[in-house]
C-alpha cells in the first residue's frame, strides 16, 4: 500500500511537471542550447568550433556542421587515451558500446548529466501511465527488462557497456526488490541459454511488468507458453497490467503479441536510443510519443531526403511542421554536437510536439531509384497481415539484381510467419503487397509501370530463420535489432544460406 501511494503522489508531481516544460517548449530548448554552449566553450570541441563566437542557433549552424561517429571519433579516441574537456567538461562517467556500420563498435559518451535522463524518462512514461489510469498497486509486483548483460569492460579508464546493461546498475532501490532477472542470469551471453533462466525465474512469481524490445518479448513469450503449456500469458500472470516495448515499430508485432499475452494487458512504447532517451508514450490511446524535452537534449531536424547533401540544412523545434519526414540530430549534455543519429520521425502533434518513428537513414532500397523507406514498407505489410490474417516473427527487404539484361530486377520480401493459413497463396499476397507499395511509393510505381522492376516476391522461410541469422552474426537478443531495409543483399544472401544448410 505505501509503494502504490507513493507512485501515485510521484505521478502527479511528474504529470505537473511535464505540463510545465510542454507549455513552454521552444523556449526551454533555447535556454538549453544556451547552457550547452557555454559548457561547451570549456572543451576541446568547443575551442576548435569557435564556441566563444556562437551567441544564436545561426551562429551555431554555421559554426558546426552535421555530425557523425566519423568525424566525433578523433574526439572519442583522446577520451580513450585519457583526455579530459573534449567533447564535454571532464571525463565521461560511461562509454556506451553500440553496434556501428563504418566503424565497427562505437563508443557513445554518457555522462554524469546525461546519465540520469535515462532512468527518468522510464520512470516519466510509467508515472504518466499512472496518473492517466490511476492504476498503481502493480508497482508491488515483480518487473522485469529483458536486457543486454550488466557486466562492464573499459575502454581507457572509463567503464563500457551496453545502455541497458549500464542502466542496469542504476536502477532505483525502490524497484531493485521487484527487479528480475537475477544479476547472474541477466550477465549470461547465450540469448537462449538466458531465456531458458530468466523463465526459471518468473515462471511462478508475480510478474506485473514485463519490458523489451518486441522480437525478443515474443520469443520469451514462447518460452513461457512452451513450458506451461498454458495459452496465454495473463494464465501464467494473472496481474499482469502492462508491457513497455520499444526499440522497433510494433505494430507490425502487435497481432501475434496480443494474442500471445491475452486480455487486459496495456502497452506502452518508448523511445531510448544510444545517444538519449527521445520520447515516450504518455498517453495509452494517443498517436505518437511525447518528445522527452527534459532529457539535456537540444533537438535538430534535417528533412530526410536531404540528409546526405553536403551541407543539409538544419532546422530548430520551433521551425518543425507536421507529417514531414525528418532525420533527428541530437546536441547532448554528454558532448554530442549536430549528431545525426540515423533516425528519422515525423510530428503528428505540435501542441504538445509529438513523433512518431519512421526509420532509418541508411535503411533503405534505392537500387534502381525508388526510394523505399522503412515506414512504406512496414505500412504496407501491417496492412497484409491484416487482410490475411498473418501472424508475423520477422521480415527483411533487399533488391534482388539479375544475371543478364533480360531478366527484370524486383524486391525481395523474406517473411517469417508463425504459421500460414491454408486458405492463403503466396501470388495473392504477392500481387496485394506490390499494390500497397505502388500506393505508398510513386517511384517504385513508376518503375514497375515501366517494366524497369517486375513484381516483388514473398519467400515464407520457416520458423526460427531469423533467429538463426542474429545468431550467426551474434546479435542474437538483447538491444539487437533486425534491418527492415537493406540497398545490397548481405542479409538475403546470409537467410537463403541458412536456409540451404538448415544452420
Amino acid at each position: 500500500m505505501i509503494k502504490t501511494f507513493l507512485a501515485r503522489s510521484l505521478a502527479r508531481f511528474q504529470h505537473n511537471k511535464t505540463q510545465r516544460i510542454v507549455s513552454d517548449s521552444v523556449l526551454n530548448q533555447q535556454r538549453l542550447f544556451e547552457s550547452l554552449i557555454e559548457i561547451g566553450r570549456q572543451t576541446k570541441f568547443g575551442t576548435e568550433h569557435d564556441f566563444d563566437k556562437i551567441y544564436s542557433y545561426n551562429d551555431y549552424r554555421e559554426k558546426v556542421k552535421l555530425q557523425d561517429y566519423e568525424s566525433l571519433k578523433p574526439y572519442i579516441d583522446s577520451i580513450i587515451n585519457g583526455g579530459d574537456n573534449i567533447l564535454w567538461k571532464g571525463i565521461p562517467k560511461y562509454f556506451n558500446k553500440t553496434s556501428g556500420t563504418t566503424s565497427g563498435v562505437k563508443y557513445i559518451p554518457m555522462t554524469k548529466e546525461s546519465l540520469p535522463h535515462n532512468i527518468r524518462a522510464a520512470r516519466s512514461a510509467l508515472l504518466a501511465y499512472i496518473h492517466e489510469t490511476k492504476r498503481a498497486s502493480w508497482v508491488n509486483g515483480k518487473m522485469i527488462f529483458l536486457s543486454g548483460s550488466p557486466e562492464l569492460n573499459t575502454e581507457g579508464i572509463i567503464p563500457s557497456g551496453r545502455m541497458s546493461g549500464i542502466v542496469n546498475h542504476h536502477i532505483p532501490a525502490y524497484l531493485r526488490s521487484n527487479q528480475l532477472p537475477s544479476y547472474n542470469t541477466n550477465c549470461i551471453e547465450d540469448w537462449e541459454l538466458k531465456l531458458n533462466k530468466i523463465v526459471d525465474e518468473t515462471v511462478n512469481e508475480n510478474m506485473t511488468l514485463i519490458s523489451g524490445i518486441p522480437p525478443w518479448l515474443q520469443m520469451y513469450f514462447d518460452y513461457l507458453l512452451e513450458r506451461t503449456g498454458k495459452r496465454t500469458i495473463k494464465e501464467i500472470f494473472p496481474n499482469l497490467e502492462v508491457i513497455v516495448h520499444g526499440g522497433v515499430n510494433f505494430q507490425p508485432y502487435s497481432k501475434r503479441m496480443k494474442a500471445s499475452v491475452g486480455r487486459g494487458v496495456k502497452y506502452i512504447e518508448t523511445y531510448p536510443a544510444s545517444e538519449g532517451f527521445i520520447a515516450y508514450q504518455d498517453r495509452i490511446n494517443n498517436d505518437g510519443l511525447l518528445l522527452n524535452l527534459d532529457a539535456g537534449i537540444f533537438y535538430e531536424f534535417v528533412e530526410a531526403d536531404k540528409i546526405f547533401d553536403d551541407e543539409p540544412e538544419r532546422i530548430s523545434l520551433a521551425e518543425v511542421e507536421l507529417e514531414k519526414n525528418y532525420a533527428l540530430v541530437l546536441n547532448t549534455d554528454a558532448g554530442l554536437w549536430s549528431y545525426n543519429i540515423g533516425d528519422t520521425v515525423k510530428f503528428v502533434s505540435l501542441n504538445p510536439y509529438r513523433i512518431i518513428v519512421t526509420g532509418r537513414t541508411k535503411h533503405f532500397i534505392s537500387a534502381f531509384g525508388e526510394h523505399v523507406i522503412v515506414e512504406e514498407v512496414e505500412a504496407s505489410l501491417l496492412h497484409l497481415i491484416n487482410t490475411f490474417n498473418l501472424e508475423l516473427i520477422e521480415f527483411t527487404v533487399a533488391p534482388k539484381m539479375q544475371n543478364n539484361d533480360e531478366e527484370i530486377p524486383y524486391h525481395e520480401w523474406f517473411i517469417e510467419l508463425k504459421t500460414l493459413p491454408a486458405n492463403v497463396i503466396i501470388n495473392e499476397m504477392e500481387e496485394k503487397l506490390d499494390q500497397l507499395m505502388c500506393e505508398k511509393n510513386t517511384y517504385y510505381k513508376d518503375l514497375i509501370d515501366g517494366n524497369i522492376l517486375r513484381r516483388l516476391k514473398i519467400n515464407i522461410i520457416p520458423e526460427g530463420t531469423f533467429k538463426k541469422y542474429m545468431s550467426s552474426i551474434g546479435k542474437l537478443g538483447g538491444q539487437n535489432k533486425v534491418p527492415r531495409l537493406a540497398n545490397n543483399r548481405k542479409i538475403a544472401d546470409r537467410i537463403l544460406d541458412i536456409l540451404k544448410s538448415g544452420k
